[in-house]
């Protein structure tokens, strides 16, 4: 078994029913793994939440282990930004936090955006698009 940490396209391809997303990660439940987020995937979420969304967001989000964003994940999310800048190849900085959460945490990340995180130390699933 194996715990994901889901990146915030995933999350929102789930809480809209997109692209199988909802009933991939329920078959990964299903097989025994957990299901996590970060508080930038939430703080991602709620800044483009619709009308109407509400309710059905937050039961989602609640479904998910939270993972908190702590002085050492901020910490290697710096420096992960920085070495990548340094390589001329520039970060979202919400990217290197979410993959220093997957890194310290020894998490999986689940993505579709696998070319927005090439640190070699992260644990990836990618999707296909």
């Amino acid at each position: 078994m194996a715990t994901f940490l889901l990146d915030t396209s995933v999350i929102i391809d789930a809480i809209n029913g997109k692209r199988g997303r909802r009933q991939f990660l329920y078959s990964l439940l299903e097989q025994g793994n957990t299901l996590g987020c970060c508080p930038i995937n939430v703080t991602e979420v709620y800044a483009g939440l619709r009308p109407g969304e509400e309710q059905s967001t937050q039961n989602f989000l609640r479904s998910l282990d939270l993972y908190p964003f702590t002085r050492p994940i901020a910490e290697l999310a710096g420096l992960l930004k920085r070495d990548y800048g340094r390589k001329g190849k520039t970060l979202n900085l919400g990217d290197v936090i979410i993959a220093a959460t997957a890194i310290h945490n020894g998490l999986i990340l689940l993505t579709d955006n696998v070319k927005d995180f090439p640190m070699k130390e992260l644990s990836l699933y990618p999707l296909p698009n």
